[in-house]
């Protein structure tokens, strides 16, 4: 460090040396330590890998207008010159490593591709060098023209652009890029300092742009420093209006406490005279106040280049500048740190590996998650295509078959196929004894005054008596003398007391012919459910497998063999429906048991209606009451007496309710007996028919949907026959989404696990 005239400081890497062009370039400290200068090489490392794309890493973007003096100040940073034009120059990131190092200077420079020629993210980075190790700064320029040329014409070969003439062309393929050219710089007086060179920002189309252009590179620059760990170095011309510079406006928006904005005001030495207060603001730091404050920087005007000043000879004169003109030779000494490129450069470097420290570990567990995300996304992804596709395919058919056994032969689930199908059934069984005949063993004309018993007998069946009761008061009543006179009229040559049995049949047959619509609806009820569970087992098994062609076909095979399966069961059921019409069953002794039960009932209900008093008191007549005269009843006296005198005349073991045999015989005894005997086939019948029908669905239906599937699947799919291998392999092929996002996936997950290599590397 050395004392100018004016009394200001001066830092040693500014002033002349013996050594030449080669010394001093930008912040030459040695001392740097060797933990922040290992920081730095890893996030370079890391960024060569590309995962910055999926995380956020450390690095400084340098932004501004067009001519805003960005290119100067890096040149002053970096000791190297940039390529300079007429216009938009910088038409794609630069990407500036730089590192001390105990050797001889020297540079790399690379192609970083991240998207394709059409735009499109490679998933994996391409890192392509780009000609032989740089040695004379002289040669850099060139250099990186020929890479920017590559860089906007990515479908021609990178080679052919080391050679040939230094002429731009004048069409190319892109007017900017999102692909960068990486300069890898190292030497012992060089900074340890990266930061990417980003295109500036432009307010008009020039020749040969696009109309998209100013667009896409405020879009551009935007992905560069909307993420959180991006230093942001705006550079500001004092030669034109603040309020116009919409360089910093972008870096407002995307870091509105100016947190991680670093200003540099560029080109002091074209202020207006008398406005040099306005900027001297920026300075002090009361003008949009950031954080890390404003910087101030001298570069060589175009004349000086054209007259190839060199490196060391310009900061010189940025020195003398700063310490010999007003206002900036005045300013406090709290502020003259933040005049001169040495000093930006050297907070630069402050700045950026606190941050690298403060990140490392973060990107460390980041980077652990990402990697367990994408794992898992991956593992969530169909199975890729196998290498013997008809293997593959029989075996998914196998697994399949398996699978719609298992749910046919049951499976202890809430939503199960034989659970999902029994309140069907349950319905269908109410629905065929909801038929039974409402039979009425009273004249129509005593209908308003009587009304039928529950049947205490009937007590026991699956639903309550209370509840067939309530079904059966909807229906059509038949009173008793209605069935007499069909009786009546059936009569042929039968004898008087007898009666065809066509009368009974006509009956049965009419409530025959009201199960039909049940069953079927037991069927159509049964095939829903069936359908859902055989298209969720077939999504289950072939939902991602392949480009869906599996899935239709298999979804088309299956729908033809349950259509089939249907067509059997809907036979049988009609068949089940004609042999019904027949009045039969073997049953004999469960028959006669309910017929005489409800020829009981029926007669019982008769003698209530016509002799309702004397039954009444037959019924009531307690012999031990009537024998000790405990009640003076004189009709239960008089049922003793009766009872009494008849073993006289050797009647014995006669009870009250046998006197009611003495009752004149009931004219519509006829009918009674085939009322009871209806009622009581009817319950022989409808218990057949509501056991038979669902046991046909199951076994027609239900199971015959599994039996011989993997046949029908074979051949309905063709592979069975001479083609099946090559029908086998077009039914695996996979969807283009779907390998693409495993391609992106595995290229995203090659990545990070790069970055981690790097990660472990270094031992964190």
């Amino acid at each position: 460090m050395s004392i100018d005239d004016s009394g200001f400081s001066t830092p040693s890497s500014l002033l002349p040396s013996d050594e030449g062009d080669n010394v001093g370039v930008g912040l030459a400290n040695p001392q740097l330590s060797q933990g922040r200068r290992r920081m730095l090489d890893l996030v370079n490392r890391l960024h060569s890998t590309g995962v910055q794309i999926d995380m956020d890493l450390p690095q400084i973007a340098v932004i501004g207008a067009q001519s805003a003096g960005k290119s100067s100040l890096i040149e002053s940073i970096s000791g190297i010159t940039l390529p300079r034009a007429a216009g938009t120059c910088t038409r794609c990131p630069t990407e500036c490593r730089l590192s001390y190092a105990n050797e001889d200077w020297k540079c790399v420079i690379s192609l970083r591709f991240i998207t394709d020629a059409r735009g499109q993210l490679l998933g994996q980075v391409r890192n392509d060098r780009f000609g032989p190790t740089i040695y004379d700064k002289a040669e850099v320029e060139e250099r990186i023209r020929r890479a920017q040329r590559a860089i906007l014409n990515p479908s021609t070969e990178a080679r052919h652009f080391l050679q040939g003439d230094d002429e731009d062309p004048e069409e190319r393929q892109l007017t900017f890029s999102n692909n960068c050219v990486s300069l890898q710089i190292s030497g012992r007086d060089v900074a340890d300092l990266s930061f990417v060179d980003l295109p500036g920002l432009i307010a008009s189309v020039g020749k040969g742009g696009n109309a998209n252009d100013i667009e896409l590179v405020k879009n551009l620059v935007t992905s560069y420093i909307h993420k959180p760990s991006c230093l942001i170095l705006s550079t500001v011309a004092c030669e034109t209006d603040f309020e116009n510079q919409g360089a910093h406006h972008l870096a407002k928006l995307n870091d509105p406490d100016g947190k991680r904005t670093i200003g540099v005001l560029t080109k002091p030495d074209r202020i207006p005279p008398g406005e040099e207060d306005r900027w001297l603001r920026f300075i002090r730091n009361e003008s949009e106040a950031l954080q890390n404050g404003w910087y101030c920087v001298k570069q060589p005007n175009s004349k000086l280049l054209s007259e190839g000043v060199s490196w060391m000879e310009a900061r010189t004169q940025e020195n003398d500048y700063f310490s010999m003109t007003a206002p900036w030779s005045s300013l406090e000494s709290i502020y003259q740190n933040h005049l001169r490129t040495s000093n930006l450069t050297e907070r630069l470097s402050i700045i950026l590996s606190e941050l690298i420290s403060k990140r490392l570990p973060e990107i460390h567990e980041e980077l652990q998650n990402l990697l367990r995300k994408t794992e898992t996304s991956i593992h969530q992804l169909p199975k890729p295509p196998s290498s013997d596709p008809f293997g593959e395919v029989m075996r998914l058919i196998g697994d399949f078959t398996s699978s719609l056994s298992r749910h046919v032969e049951g499976t202890p689930d809430e939503d199960g196929l034989l659970q999902s199908i029994r309140p069907a059934q349950l319905r269908f069984q109410r629905a065929i004894r909801e038929t039974v005949p409402e039979f009425l063993p009273y004249e129509r004309r005593h209908a308003a005054n009587r009304s039928l018993p529950a049947a205490e007998f009937l007590a026991n069946e699956e639903d309550s008596d209370e509840d067939e009761m309530d079904a059966t008061n909807e229906k059509d009543t038949i009173y008793i003398d209605e069935v007499f006179e069909r009786a009546q009229m059936a009569r042929t040559r039968e004898l008087p007391d007898n009666y065809p049995f066509v009368v009974q049949q006509a009956y049965i047959s009419s409530i025959i012919a009201k199960w039909h619509d049940p069953a079927l609806n037991l069927f159509d009820a049964v095939h829903r459910v069936l359908c859902d569970q055989v298209k969720q087992i077939i999504v289950e098994h072939f939902g991602d497998f392949g480009r869906g062609g599996l899935l239709q076909s298999v979804q088309l095979v299956m729908t033809e063999h349950i259509k089939q399966c249907g067509d059997r069961t809907k036979e049988r059921i009609s068949w089940l429906m004609n042999v019904e019409r027949r009045p039969y069953t073997l049953n004999t002794h469960y028959y006669s048991d309910y017929r005489d039960k409800f020829l009981s009932f029926y007669r019982g209900c008769r003698e209530m209606g016509d002799n309702g008093q004397v039954m009444k008191n037959l019924q009531s007549y307690k012999p031990h009451v009537a024998n000790n005269f405990i009640s003076p009843n004189p009709v239960q006296t008089n049922l003793a007496q009766i009872l009494s005198s008849l073993p006289h005349i050797g009647i014995t073991g006669t009870q009250a309710t046998d006197l009611a045999k003495l009752f004149p015989p009931d004219p519509m005894e006829p009918a009674l007996d085939i009322m009871a005997g209806v009622r009581a086939y009817f319950q022989v019948a409808y218990k057949r028919f509501s056991d038979i029908v669902p046991m046909a669905i199951d076994h027609e239906f239900v199971s015959g949907v599994e039996r011989d599937i993997q046949s029908a699947l074979l051949k309905g799919l063709g592979l069975s026959g001479k083609d099946g291998f090559q029908i086998a392999r077009q039914l695996v092929q996979e969807p283009h989404n779907v390998s693409a996002r495993r391609e992106e996936l595995k290229k995203k997950l090659d990545r990070l696990n790069t970055a981690r290599n790097e990660l472990l590397h270094v031992g964190l």
